[in-house]
């Protein structure tokens, strides 16, 4: 009997653990995924794609570029209605709502208003909490389940960058890691998930359009933050700043691609700027990064690349599909088609996924010697500026107003 029990456990919690990893696979809990590097786990592609995909609900959410995240069974949007930000969290299989929470948003004008009025940075989800960055610097943290306010932050909403704030927060360590400030000057912040209470202040130049994130270096995690003009790595216990990297941008250029990490090395990208690598290494008790190749060619408008198998893919600031070699800066290969500026890229395993702002869902392979497309479908009637989110069999698009999902078999 006692043998007989032990193996109904030992089933029992198998069991358990692969539910959770079914769960786990489909989330995408912050910008450009749970680890910040646009990565699915779990999409099983078919062998066939439709010319069209079947839309399983659509609801209509309000303006912005945030993309959704997702976290189990629940699906989170962070958008503009009217006068109001709008946090929401609808069921996934369903699109029903679970629970809202607005407040006043900033009345924005000049060259970003017009088609572009609500938030930019996508929500970060931890610690049964969910975190946003309004369109006017205001910060506001919820409880994930009821939607209840817990605290928000409005001290940094008089000196915004050109175009309004941009970055996605970072949840790291029981911290919320923003990069705040105007034209001129900024700070990267920790505030504490729990209180809402400012942990450290790391002094630095203005905000870009970039998103921090996570490296590691000789066993220690840094944080990394690509501003106005600078790359620079940060202690995530105390906010001392470790290295710095010039990167500075000419003509009215700006840097709006968030850097990719590849090991102990950081590449970066940018409109007039090509593509660059930062080495990052121990020196003493010190770093030093210094750049370990440049493509002047090729680089990115507001496209973050996606690394895949020691080579970036991304959509140029030609509006075309490229292929370059994470370890030389050699291009592989820039497709003929133009699709658009504006383009989100996700590396769904055996294929790439890309969604520019002309909503063509285009699919293809990880070929590094080649081009190879899969299929080309359109999935919106208005402009797509979101990551499409990929959650085992379903596909999750944000256009301009109405968030839909759809089944890929």
């Amino acid at each position: 009997m006692k043998n007989i029990a032990r193996l109904l456990f030992s089933m029992t919690v198998i069991l358990v653990l692969i539910m959770n990893k079914t769960v786990f696979a489909q989330d995408w809990t912050q910008w450009r995924g749970a680890n910040g590097d646009g990565k699915v786990t779990g999409f099983d592609a078919p062998q066939a794609w439709p010319g069209n995909l079947p839309v399983k609900w659509k609801v209509t959410v309000g303006l912005g570029d945030a993309s959704p995240v997702i976290t189990g069974d629940k699906l989170f949007t962070f958008t503009r209605q009217g006068n109001d930000e709008v946090i929401r969290c609808v069921g996934l299989a369903t699109g029903e709502e679970v629970w809202q929470y607005k407040y006043p948003a900033l009345a924005i004008s000049g060259p970003a208003s017009s088609q572009h009025p609500g938030p930019r940075g996508t929500p970060a989800v931890g610690a049964g909490r969910i975190v946003t960055l309004g369109v006017g610097g205001v910060l506001t943290c919820l409880d994930l389940a009821k939607g209840a306010l817990l605290w928000s932050n409005e001290d940094f909403t008089k000196d915004l960058p050109p175009f309004f704030t941009g970055l996605s927060p970072l949840i790291f360590d029981g911290m919320c890691i923003v990069h705040m400030g105007g034209k001129e000057k900024g700070e990267v912040i920790a505030f504490d998930m729990k209180s809402g209470k400012q942990k450290w202040i790391c002094p630095c130049d203005a905000p870009s359009y970039a998103s921090p994130l996570i490296m590691q270096v000789k066993g220690k995690k840094q944080i990394v933050v690509l501003t106005a003009k600078n790359l620079v790595g940060i202690d995530p216990a105390k906010g001392k700043l470790l290295w710095q990297f010039a990167v500075p941008t000419e003509n009215r250029f700006y840097n709006a691609a968030s850097p990719v990490i590849n090991e102990e090395t950081v590449i970066i990208t940018g409109q007039g700027q090509g593509t660059k690598a930062v080495k990052i290494e121990k020196k003493g008790d010190g770093y030093v990064a210094g750049e370990l190749w440049k493509n002047n060619e090729l680089g990115t408008k507001w496209n973050t690349p996606v690394l895949k198998d020691g080579f970036l893919y991304g959509v140029s600031d030609g509006r075309k599909l490229f292929c370059m070699n994470a370890a030389t800066g050699k291009t592989a290969w820039i497709d003929t088609r133009l699709h658009n500026d504006f383009g989100s890229i996700v590396d769904a395993g055996s294929l790439i996924i890309a969604l520019p702002q002309t909503s063509n869902l285009v699919v293809f392979k990880p070929d590094q010697t080649s081009y190879s497309e899969v299929a080309l479908i359109k999935v919106a009637d208005t402009p797509t500026y979101s990551y499409p989110i990929l959650a085992g069999n379903k596909l999750v698009i944000k256009d301009k107003e109405s968030l839909a999902m759809m089944t890929v078999k």
